[in-house]
Formats: C-alpha cells, structure tokens, sequence
C-alpha cells in the first residue's frame, strides 16, 4: 500500500456486515481496506443458529418487511453458494395451549407467498402418529406442520464474503484492530495496530463504515470520539450441541412455554444442535459463555418434547455469541427487532456510517442499503450485483451438489466419499485448489486427526486468514468436534510455525 493512497471505504469488522459490505463495495469499483481485530467470524457471526430464515416467529411482532426481505434471500444465498447454503424441512409439532393452529396456519402461509419463494417446497401437514418425524418424539403431539428455510456455515459464509472481496481487489487485515479514526477535513486518518506485533500504521479514507457488530458502541465512543452512546441491546444466543438425537433428516421448531422457540437441527452428520437462548447480556464482551441457566433451559425445553431427555451428559460442544440488536426499547429481549438500522454519524467532513442490528441472512440486502449510502457521498460507480455472483466455490447449479462430489471423486480417485463430499461442502469447486495436483492421501501431508490434513490446513492459512487452530478448528471447519485436545494441541504448535499467516491470504 502506498503511503498517500487514499481508499474510498474504510471498514471496520470482520463479520458478515462487514465482508458483506466490502465485498458489495469493491465489486462496484470502490477502493476499500478492511480491519478486523479478531478472526473473521469470531463474533456473533459464527454464533447463530446457521440458519437461512425468513424467522417465522418475528410475524408475531408485525416484522413483515423484515421476514419478507430475508423470505426473498433465501433462495438468492442458495443459488451463490450452493456448496455452504442448502435447504432444510422443519417440523414444527402442533402443541396445545400455546399458539393456536389458526395462528400457525396463517404464519405459514404468509412464509409460503410473501417471498417469492420458487425452489424451496411448501408447507405441509403431517400425521405424527404414522410420520417418521414423529419418532423420537413424545406421542404428545398428533399434529405438526413442515415447513421450507434454509442451512448455512455461517463462519464460512463470512470468509467467502471476505475471499472474493480480496480477489476483487480489497484490502482484509485480521488481527488489526483500529484503535483510533480522527476526520480529517475530506477524509478519515485511522489508526490501526497489528495485535500481534503492535505494529502501528495510519490508513486513510474518504468514508468510514463502523460493522463492528457488538463493539459498535464502542467504536463510536472510544475509536470515533463521539462520547457516550447507547444503540444496541446486547442479547446473549446459546447453542448446545449433543450426541445424535434422531436420524430424520428434518429438523424441529419446537414451541416452549413461556412463548419462547428453540431449534433442533441436524449437525454435522453425527450430532444434533439445540438452540437458541435469548437473554439481555451486561458482561464483558470478549468473555461470552453459556451460563448454567441456560443449558439447563435448553435441556429441559428439548426434553418436553423428545422422548428421551436431553441431559447435561450429552453435551459434546457448547457455544454463545452476543448479537448487537438494535435498541427499540422492547420489554423482552425475544421481541427485539432483528431489523438493521443504518445510522450516519454527526459532523463535519468526511461521513461515517455505522450499522445497527440485522440477521445473516440479510446481510446482502443491508450491505445494498449501505452502498446506497455510501453513493450519495462518494458518487455512483457500479451498479449492484451480488445478486446473481456466486462466491467463490459456489459456481455450479444450485441442485448440482451431489454431481459435483462425483466430478472431485472422478478428478482425485484416491478420496473416500466422506472426504469428498466435506471438501465439497467446505469449498465447492475450490476444493481443486486446496487438492492441487495430489494423487494420493499421502500426498495430502501430514493428518492432524480424523480426515484433516495438512494440505487443507495449508490452504486455509494461504487462502482465509487462518493463523490458530481454532480458527481451522471452529470457525473454517468443524473438525474439533473430533480432534482430541492433544490433536488440537498438535495443529496449534504447526499453525504457530506457519509464518506470515495472517497475511499470506491478504
């Protein structure tokens, strides 16, 4: 980078608000750097339910220009990443006394025709006495009602975002946290540190986007230097993940007492994730954990409804995130907008502009609304276009998954189908580029456990900014979900000697 460059965009965030908008950004012919202080995704990000929903229960909170607008992405994400976004049956058990059937009909329907929806099949009643889906459950329930969303890896979701943003030309620093913007008449001076050297450098912008998710009240007051601010509500979302539950491929919508829902979703092949908490979070936000309230909420809520309980002893994984909503003043924090607000700072000079709130599967959507913004300052110059750009490894037909496992198994023989088809479901066509030109498992290097190898763990540190075991581990695949402690201990002492890492995939 030369010293007196100027960039057009300034992003500061690594989720998918941010990669989203640099992506969108950059794509249109704007120059733009973007500093995350963490891993990618290392936030709320890689902490939802990872799930492409219209959010069938925000209808009860007249969300409906919310819930129609991610209706309308579900199949516009599926179609652009067609390896890490699929669709998912859910099954929702009809349960007395809680929402009555009338109220249930009238939301799916709304679900079926307000989205545009093309590919995704409708709503159906089942017969849970004689539906498989009724197995695992209670014969409490002689009804339920299945239903069309959609699946996401929503980690990788964020690195791809970020991936083809890189490939177009952004600059994506991990590890670099802004740590001061000062407006400078037409443009920003922001400061930025290398958390792993503390090396210092000053970046210059004509416009500053603030994507920092939870830290976005922060940025204003400490980074930005606007005093104290209050924009968001902190609400804390816990998932548990336990040995497998049931075979059924579908997934539950489960219905609890308290008004509340919780999911249970099928998980990478041999588990079952359980969630989400909703609850007004006060601590620390680098120190997110799910708290012993809350798993023994998910515990019981599930156990209502399987017939055999879900106890502590099942658990396998935990994880918690934080999600910044938008401070509407709600009375609970479920019934607080999932809408996103995007907010100009006051001042003169150079604009900032910081993003409030939102959910992942509208995040092209709010990265649009934000290049709208970012026009009106700056001059149009592209036109908008991720709505038919596939990221990257997702350059094949939307139901041709299973044609392109067999087009990887036929070009490298050597790879067994449960390889094949993870390096598919993680890259798509990309897996070529991790896989070169190997023509045997001993050519993949060194196994760090189970099916991960050393050429993987080489391309993602080359490719996604990958410089720490957990960031292969959890956030680009989920293999720690079967290395043992000493495995992982094993690929974070090689991580540690892959240098230049962090860079590498800029």
């Amino acid at each position: 980078m030369q010293p007196t460059q100027v960039h057009d965009v300034f992003v500061i965030g690594g989720g998918i608000n941010g990669c989203g908008i640099a992506r969108d950004a950059v794509g249109r012919g704007y120059s733009v750097f973007l500093a995350e202080m963490n891993d990618l995704a290392s936030g709320t990000s890689s902490g939802s339910t990872k799930l492409i929903h219209g959010g069938l229960r925000y209808l009860e909170f007249y969300e409906f220009r919310l819930v129609r607008e991610a209706l309308m992405e579900r199949e516009v994400l599926w179609r652009n990443a067609p390896h890490i976004i699929w669709p998912l049956r859910f099954v929702l058990p009809y349960a007395k006394g809680i929402r009555p059937a009338w109220m249930i009909r009238l939301g799916l329907f709304l679900y079926d025709h307000l989205g545009g929806r093309k590919l995704l099949p409708a709503t159906r009643t089942l017969d849970m006495r004689t539906d498989p889906a009724g197995r695992p459950l209670k014969p409490l329930f002689a009804k339920a009602f299945e239903y069309s969303d959609g699946w996401v890896m929503d980690s990788r979701l964020v690195a791809l975002n970020a991936r083809d943003a890189a490939d177009r030309g952004a600059t994506v620093r991990t590890r670099t946290k802004v740590v001061d913007a000062t407006r400078h008449g037409d443009h920003w001076a922001v400061t930025v540190e290398d958390r792993r050297d503390g090396r210092r450098e000053t970046v210059k912008a004509r416009l500053l986007v603030n994507a920092a998710g939870p830290w976005v009240d922060h940025v204003l007051s400490g980074v930005v230097h606007k005093g104290e601010t209050h924009n968001v509500r902190l609400v804390q979302g816990s998932h548990i993940v336990v040995r497998k539950k049931f075979g059924d491929p579908r997934a539950y919508f489960f219905q609890n007492r308290d008004g509340r829902i919780i999911f249970a979703i099928p998980y990478e092949d041999d588990f079952t994730l359980i969630g989400t908490t909703d609850q007004d979070y006060k601590g620390e936000l680098g120190q997110v954990r799910i708290s012993d309230a809350e798993i023994d909420y998910l515990c019981a809520a599930a156990s209502e409804y399987f017939a055999q309980p879900v106890k502590r002893d099942d658990i396998v994984w935990t994880y918690s995130a934080v999600r910044p909503l938008y401070d509407d003043g709600a009375s609970k924090a479920q019934e607080a907008t999932r809408d996103y607000v995007l907010k100009e700072s006051p001042g003169e000079g150079a604009p900032a502009i910081n993003v409030f709130g939102g959910k992942i599967t509208t995040y092209r959507r709010l990265a649009e609304s934000m290049l709208e913004k970012i026009e009106q300052h700056l001059g149009r110059k592209g036109p908008s276009w991720t709505a038919n750009a596939p990221l990257p490894g997702g350059d094949f037909p939307v139901t041709g998954f299973a044609a392109e496992v067999e087009k990887l198994r036929a070009d490298y023989p050597f790879l067994d189908a449960g390889l094949a088809y993870r390096l598919t479901r993680l890259y798509g066509t990309r897996a070529r580029a991790l896989l070169g030109a190997a023509a045997s498992t001993e050519d993949l290097g060194r196994r760090f456990g189970d099916d991960l190898y050393e050429a993987e763990v080489r391309y993602l540190a080359a490719n996604e900014w990958a410089v720490t075991a957990d960031d292969v581990l959890w956030r680009r695949t989920k293999r720690g979900l079967r290395l043992s402690g000493d495995e992982a201990g094993e690929l974070e002492a090689y991580m540690t000697g892959l240098t230049g890492g962090a860079r590498r995939a800029a």
